[in-house]
């Protein structure tokens, strides 16, 4: 059961380490930045604010106030450092950006890292994850690959991640308790899984989750309808119903690959977005995981919906799956946001790794320089994985009002010097090892590098009993697939 969250802030069940301090010095929460008779939580003074909006804007000698797990004032750092807070943080040599949104993953699949690479899709599915899968998914096995998952995805400079997998309830305990924010898509399939026996069961299940989770605070559940090949029509005409009901997002992946639209031409005569449409699918809070070979009439019927892309390059390409138009897409007002998909067919969950992927595959297939900029790179992945996730009014930017999502950025270090450019330093030349501060509303994940709210010791020893078990399942196995006696 996870814990009951207030509505009153942003919080979640993690001790606040600001409001207790605050209530014994008998101080008021600040409204105002310029009231000097009210403090804040806390005040940050880094060397760069980079706020995502306005667009391509680069703040020096500013402050950001926090107070409740919200942004309540950016501020000329001399303003800044005279308002009562009950912790001033200097970030010499530091960024300090949004926190990043990975809009699509599979978080318990890291304990798959490695174990079925340099194969095509469906050989890496059918042959090697989808076997695996059937002999060893449990609930064990989904809380030890995600708090793997929360572990990699914090230390790199995510605050909030979207994910779909089995045991969607296990995931979920462990969100909250590491305190990230996220979105849920519990996974519908019309096939016996350790989670669930059959699509309508799928379905249960999910909707009982997203009761549970009605009120949390960072956690919203929504639908993840696999794809159009493993969900039959009459389930998504089921799931068409219920989103019009529930107003709750769906996430399916789309147009992963040539083969899947080639098939879905053979099967229903139209191509997968053109059947999601049909069915009543497409909409603005529809989103489409991968999206390659698409024709300007795919693009157009996304446009007109309203629909969202996930682009996955660092996968897509690991898989030879296909290529996103993502200059295209954008060019056309099409929102796109970024995930890395699952460490089994990425091997990373680097926000930072797949905004310079994105940013360079997309110059790469527009044979644009120009294409997919640093600053609409960085952007992709903030904002734009906040609005396909339906919540760019809290997070996705540093903005007054919206929610303490931050990370702070070293930049410090050989491979980003000179500072000729912050953003180009950041999404070019940035390797993952940079972040040193992380907060979700407000609430510290991450100090000097240290992670707060996870014990990578202990995680790390759970997930490294896992190989052997693979290895002995793998060895109790004939060639022909049948377990020996």
């Amino acid at each position: 059961m996870h814990h009951s969250i207030s509505n009153s802030g942003l919080w979640g069940h993690l001790p606040h380490p600001y409001r207790a301090r605050r209530q014994a010095t008998g101080y008021t929460p600040v409204m105002n930045a310029t009231n000097p008779s009210s403090v804040a939580d806390l005040i940050i003074h880094p060397e760069w604010i980079v706020p995502v909006v306005p667009r391509g804007q680069v703040l020096t000698n500013h402050s950001v106030v926090v107070t409740d797990g919200c942004i309540t004032g950016i501020v000329p750092s001399n303003e800044g450092q005279r308002i009562q807070a009950i912790e001033h943080l200097n970030l010499p040599s530091q960024a300090l950006l949004p926190g990043l949104v990975n809009a699509h993953g599979h978080s318990a699949m890291t304990l798959l890292r490695g174990i079925a690479d340099d194969a095509p899709l469906r050989t890496w599915l059918q042959d090697h994850i989808w076997p695996l899968e059937a002999a060893f998914v449990s609930e064990t096995f989904v809380r030890d690959g995600t708090d793997l998952a929360l572990l990699e995805l914090v230390m790199g400079g995510t605050t909030t991640f979207s994910d779909m997998y089995f045991f969607p309830d296990v995931t979920a305990q462990r969100i909250d308790l590491a305190g990230l924010r996220a979105q849920l898509v519990f996974p519908v399939l019309d096939v016996a899984t350790a989670w669930a026996t059959d699509g309508e069961a799928c379905l249960k299940k999910g909707l009982a989750l997203r009761d549970e989770y009605r009120d949390h605070a960072l956690i919203q559940i929504g639908i993840g309808a696999h794809s159009t090949y493993s969900v039959p029509e009459t389930t998504l005409r089921k799931i068409a119903t219920l989103l019009n009901e529930l107003d709750a997002p769906l996430q399916i992946h789309l147009h992963e690959t040539q083969a899947e639209i080639t098939g879905a031409l053979d099967t229903h005569g139209e191509r997968p977005i053109s059947f999601l449409n049909r069915l009543g699918l497409l909409g603005p809070r529809t989103q489409c995981v991968h999206m390659t070979a698409l024709t300007d009439e795919d693009i157009d019927l996304l446009r007109s919906s309203n629909s969202h892309v996930i682009h996955c390059p660092r996968s897509n390409m690991k898989l030879a799956s296909g290529v996103s138009p993502v200059d295209r897409l954008l060019k056309a007002g099409v929102n796109v946001a970024l995930g890395t998909d699952g460490a089994a067919s990425n091997n990373r969950l680097s926000m930072l790794g797949e905004l310079q992927m994105a940013a360079l595959l997309a110059k790469l297939e527009s044979l644009e320089a120009t294409a997919l900029s640093a600053t609409a790179a960085l952007e992709v992945a903030t904002l734009g994985g906040a609005r396909a996730l339906g919540i760019e009014a809290t997070v996705g930017s540093i903005e007054t009002g919206k929610a303490a999502d931050l990370i702070a950025l070293d930049l410090s270090q050989p491979h980003t010097q000179p500072l000729n450019n912050i953003v180009s330093q950041i999404v070019y030349a940035s390797n993952g090892t940079e972040l040193t501060h992380s907060w979700v509303a407000g609430q510290p994940l991450v100090r000097d590098g240290k992670p707060l709210t996870l014990a990578p010791a202990e995680i790390s020893a759970r997930a490294a009993r896992w190989p052997e078990k693979f290895k002995a399942h793998k060895a109790s196995i004939d060639p022909t697939g049948n377990h020996l006696s």
